[in-house]
């Protein structure tokens, strides 16, 4: 139980990309058990994977920003797309959270804090680390210690689950409480953790290969790393519960060597997610001035635009919105189809009081990024404040259901329907947040409640009820994590 916990708090660094020369298509991994068949069916790890994400969404602080989750989503994809065993579809999800780390768990759910993105030098840097992460749960690294522990029972998480919780949102807190609630062999314990990082990170490496990523990255982030906690008094969290033995480094910059030399620039969108991680969601301006003075220091032409970027952010941030606008104004002349220039204008002419100038620009981009979760949610948002419920209402409903457990979705569609004065629709949409965030009881009680709101009407009560039974059944199974 130790084992598989500390497993699930999981951020072991990787290795990056390039193109694979044939030698170094053997990863020689250790054996290190059976594909946990016996234990887990994959089934039923997508279904723990589902209720973990339920109780983060209720407890942690994960980030809801649509860049954001479409840029570290696009960047986690093209990974898992070169990456071997993949049984089970992956999401990947920002945590705003100072604590070095990541970790990835049941179901192809990969979190990634948002400090860690800030310390990465490179995009490849940061996708080693998902990659290696990808590899834990491709690996089965879990199963495969819940099946070591204990074969009798898979159900066996709910004594841990606060702590489990606790430590995502304070890990020096939340391992102490692990470490008072589960009883096991230290030594064990750091054998079999050891094993699973040095599969992860070989599996790793090969994917980011594949996927055209420097290879040097992962050894160089452990590197940086090894070298940062020379100089404090207590090491970064992630090697706390990943401890990085010089064999480990060494393992990796010795693989990442096989690779022929490449230098894979950093993409202009690695840029600006951190820019806006820094700029709109933090509260530290020295922050901002460091990031400033790095993208100087690197000086190219996506550091030149992020630069600009950012500045734009910071002034809209402070509702200089005549600034903010003239920079980025600059920015969409030379790239009118870039999503994150068009979101911010978006933002920019909705604080202005311009909503159609925001639709008619949307309108014509989303024909460009057909795909563009972010642009759609921009678009159901200035329908919003532009009054225009009825267009909202339509947008959001084709959304929520190819997006379903999108919050942002819903809570636009809450909005919009409060707009319509639509009282039983909003409740029900209220209630699909609440089943998000794992709030069962609380869902199921709205959704009753909704029901007294339309009782002539047949087709909607025959709705309501369907999702109630949904519920009821989901809240009967997930029962059995917590009891």
């Amino acid at each position: 139980m130790k084992k598989f916990t500390a497993l699930l708090l999981s951020i072991l660094m990787l290795s990056p990309t390039t193109l694979i020369p044939a030698s170094a298509n053997n990863i020689n991994l250790p054996d290190i058990g059976t594909a946990a068949a016996t234990t887990l069916s994959i089934g039923q790890e997508v279904e723990m994977g589902d209720y973990y994400t339920r109780m983060l969404r209720g407890s942690a602080p994960i980030i809801n920003d649509p860049m954001l989750n479409e840029y570290i989503n696009s960047l986690g994809h093209k990974l898992v797309i070169n990456a071997d065993s993949v049984q089970t579809p992956f999401h990947f999800y920002v945590m705003q959270s100072d604590v070095l780390n990541a970790f990835a768990y049941f179901g192809g759910n990969v979190v990634v804090h948002s400090r860690l993105i800030l310390d990465t030098d490179n995009e490849s840097q940061l996708a080693s680390v998902m990659a290696h992460e990808i590899g834990h749960v491709t690996q089965r690294h879990l199963a495969r210690a819940m099946e070591s522990r204990n074969k009798s029972s898979p159900y066996i998480w709910g004594a841990t689950l606060g702590s489990l919780l606790l430590a995502l949102a304070s890990p020096e807190a939340g391992m102490a409480a692990i470490s008072s609630t589960i009883a096991g062999s230290a030594q064990s314990q750091i054998s079999f953790t050891q094993s699973n990082e040095q599969e992860a990170d070989r599996v790793g490496l090969r994917t980011l290969v594949k996927a055209g990523f420097d290879p040097k990255g992962s050894a160089e982030f452990l590197q940086k790393l090894s070298d940062e906690a020379r100089f404090m008094s207590k090491p970064p969290e992630i090697l706390l519960t990943h401890p990085l033995p010089d064999s480990r480094l060494a393992d990796m910059r010795n693989r990442s060597n096989q690779y022929a030399k490449k230098i894979v620039p950093s993409s202009l969108n690695y840029y600006l997610a951190k820019a806006r991680l820094v700029a709109l969601l933090g509260n530290n301006k020295n922050a901002v001035q460091l990031l400033l003075q790095d993208y100087k220091k690197i000086d190219n032409s996506e550091t030149k635009i992020a630069i600009t970027y950012t500045d734009a952010l910071i002034d809209y941030r402070g509702q200089n919105y005549s600034s903010a606008k003239a920079k980025l104004q600059t920015l969409l002349d030379n790239d009118p189809n870039n999503v994150w220039f068009i979101d911010l204008m978006t933002d920019i002419d909705l604080e202005s009081n311009h909503p159609t100038t925001a639709i008619n620009r949307l309108l014509s981009a989303i024909k460009a990024n057909p795909d563009s979760t972010a642009l759609q949610l921009n678009l159901a948002n200035s329908y919003i404040a532009n009054k225009d419920y009825k267009k909202a209402v339509s947008l959001l409903h084709r959304y929520t259901h190819n997006n379903s457990d999108d919050i942002n979705g819903w809570d636009l569609l809450v909005q919009a329907y409060q707009g319509e004065r639509q009282r039983a629709q909003e409740m029900s949409a209220r209630a699909e947040i609440l089943a998000l965030q794992g709030q069962f009881p609380q869902a199921i009680t709205l959704l009753k409640n909704a029901k007294k709101q339309v009782q002539d009407n047949q087709m909607m009560l025959a709705r309501f009820d369907a999702r109630i039974s949904e519920l009821e059944q989901l809240q009967k199974r997930y029962a059995a994590y917590k009891n």
